[in-house]
């Protein structure tokens, strides 16, 4: 096994990761900016370096620095966590190049999975449905309203290389698709330096339904269940839970069994989440992400399975430990996603934790680097903390996660817990019907 792992990453993926590293008996290392210096992470690693200054193309993102820190301490491999450089396929290829092990998928899976084109015509070859709209790139205007017809408005109009809801434009008649897409490909271009866009159709009620896979270096690969994110502002994820409260045991079998199929087919090693839209009974491939996710900890809560040991001894290149079927879901898990901001502006509240408290109990898990005078830095994205639920059913989940809301105390910054238990007092987050575009129809008419 590993002897050191270097983590490059910040904040609670960071802590979560080191936890798992002490647990499994492996030294680690953590790399921080200068605005980080005092954080949790740091604190709790087995040994830290400084990478660079806050912003994050000067540490985080530095590639140079992040190999150079692994080097000097003597670590074995790089754990990436999410978000930063854990979907670069450069920097694995580095990291590999440098004789280090990185904990991820091969460059390549990374590189063609993360063209939203390219990942479309792999899956589609490999027997998974897809969103009807264009099978590659859309060049022009001409050839959009040709896609669109076939297609049926409405439609949207999704950058290639892009995610978070950049580059993405919602179309309903021919005459605006003009704009739409003008503006798709400048936004694009902006956020991901890549005007690449592409056509689909736009559903009106979908579910955001994901499958947990994992595959080894022995050709096994297999699925966790599904995790239910579709409760959503702006495309960014604030609820996820576990199983599904749509999702029949038939349904569940059958796109976790077709999405394993595929992860053994591609020879992916690691772990990954192949994410669909889901409406009227039929799941649509949407994207695949070559990582870790957030939202990880509602599948260990319902599985009893740790995706981050898994993860390193996969990359280590153990057999995988759980076999096709080989796991029972247990009970019922919700996440909720803490941010430092305003819960009724969403404007970002760093500054500093005065006073502290998590939630307990049973069932109750909260992940977080935060701690009573901790300094929220301003550089890095809003979250803070990750309130995760488990028990025996959906219902007990729900109030218990209303109780762990009311219980957690996060002083001197403002952040989304009012947000969180207006969500899950309202009807229909506690009958489970609700879609992609619900919560933000229901803030419209809450501030109407």
């Amino acid at each position: 096994m590993f002897k050191k792992i270097l983590i490059a990453n910040r904040g609670e993926i960071a802590l979560r990761i080191i936890r798992a590293c002490r647990e499994m008996g492996i030294k680690s290392v953590a790399v921080h900016s200068t605005a980080d210096a005092s954080s949790m992470a740091v604190r709790l690693a087995d040994e830290s370096v400084c990478i660079g200054p806050p912003q994050s193309k000067d540490s985080y993102l530095n590639i140079p620095a992040i190999l150079t820190a692994a080097a000097v301490t003597g670590a074995d491999a790089i754990h990436p966590g999410y978000g930063f450089l854990s979907e670069n396929a450069q920097f694995g290829h580095m990291i590999e190049e440098h004789g280090f092990t990185f904990i991820g998928p091969k460059p390549e899976h990374i590189e063609k999975m993360g063209d939203k084109v390219t990942a479309k015509k792999t899956v589609m070859a490999l027997g998974l449905p897809v969103v009807p709209g264009s099978p590659g790139a859309v060049a022009t205007v001409e050839e959009g309203l040709e896609i669109c017809e076939n297609a049926g408005y409405p439609v949207i109009i999704k950058a290639a290389s892009g995610g978070g809801g950049k580059g993405m434009q919602v179309v309903r008649d021919a005459a605006s698709f003009q704009e739409a897409f003008t503006t798709a490909r400048r936004e694009a271009a902006a956020n991901f330096g890549d005007d690449t866009v592409y056509i689909e159709k736009y559903l009106e009620k979908p579910r955001h339904i994901e499958i947990q896979v994992f595959g080894d270096k022995h050709g096994n690969g297999i699925h966790l269940g599904e995790r239910d994110c579709s409760i959503q502002r702006r495309h960014q994820k604030l609820v996820e839970e576990a199983p599904s409260p749509t999702l029949t045991e038939a349904e569940r079998d059958y796109i976790g069994g077709l999405s394993a199929d595929v992860i053994q087919k591609m020879g992916y090693v690691g772990a990954g989440t192949i994410e669909y839209l889901y409406e009227n009974g039929e799941f649509y491939f949407m994207e695949m992400n070559t990582r870790i996710q957030v939202e990880h900890p509602v599948t260990e809560m319902i599985t009893g399975i740790d995706l981050i040991a898994e993860q390193i001894r996969i990359a280590y290149g153990e057999p995988l430990r759980i076999k096709k079927n080989g796991f029972k879901l247990r009970g019922h898990a919700i996440e909720i996603r803490i941010n430092a901001e305003d819960p009724d502006t969403f404007v970002p509240s760093p500054g500093k934790i005065k006073q502290f408290h998590a939630p307990g109990g049973l069932g109750v898990r909260f992940d977080s680097a935060i701690y009573g005078g901790y300094s929220i830095p301003p550089y890095y994205d809003s979250m803070i903390g990750k309130l995760i639920v488990h028990g025996r059913d959906r219902d007990q989940a729900i109030r218990r996660l209303r109780r762990a809301i009311v219980e957690t105390v996060v002083d001197g910054v403002k952040t989304t817990l009012p947000l969180h238990d207006w969500i899950t007092n309202q009807p229909e987050f506690i009958s489970g019907d609700y879609d992609i575009h619900w919560l933000e129809k229901k803030l419209a008419e809450k501030n109407a």
